[in-house]
Order: structure tokens, then sequence, then C-alpha cells
């Protein structure tokens, strides 16, 4: 029988029905940064409303995720964690439609 401390949370607790819907290049600025740099943007859209996680590569071993809409305030650790679930999603079934005929 398990118990609450064997029990692995889920990245997307407390998301209702969330679900990736793009990703994409986007340019972003840092306060870190003078120049404009290039980031991932995952957008993504729940039952309590739309957001987006940004992966911004400072350096190969730096990366910064920063959230928008219904994930603004989160924690890095969390953001990552819901970056990589959906993002797999992401990779097993296509955004794009095949293009028939």
């Amino acid at each position: 029988m398990e118990t609450d401390s064997q029990k692995e949370e889920s990245p997307l607790e407390g998301l209702s029905n969330a679900h990736a819907v793009s990703l994409e290049r986007f340019p972003i600025r840092t306060r870190e940064s003078s120049t404009t740099l290039s980031a991932w943007r995952l957008a993504i859209a729940t039952d309590d409303g739309e957001g987006a996680i940004f992966l911004v590569e400072i350096s190969p071993d730096r990366p910064i995720y920063r959230g928008d809409g219904v994930l603004l305030g989160w924690p890095q650790q969390r953001l990552e964690e819901v970056y990589r679930e959906l993002q797999l999603a992401t990779d097993e079934s296509p955004l794009d439609s095949p293009q028939l005929g």
C-alpha cells in the first residue's frame, strides 16, 4: 500500500487539463545581458487559462526558465519540470497536422 510520501507528485499538479499548444524559438532580453538572446517558448493551455514557459540557455550549463500567464511567478525548478513534461508530450504527438492530398 502506498503512503503519501511514496506517491510522486506530478509537475502538472494544480493545472487542469494542461497541454502544449506550440514550441517555437523566440527572441528575448534579460537583465543580465545587453544583447538579444534566443529562447524556446512553450505555449500551453489549461482549463484555468493560457501561459508559456521560456527556456533561455544563457550557457550550456546555465538554463533559465521564465513563466508567463498562468505560470507567472512559479519557481525555476517547477517550471523546468512542467516544461520537460509537456515538451515530451509535444515530441510524441506533432502539433502540425499532416498535409493531405
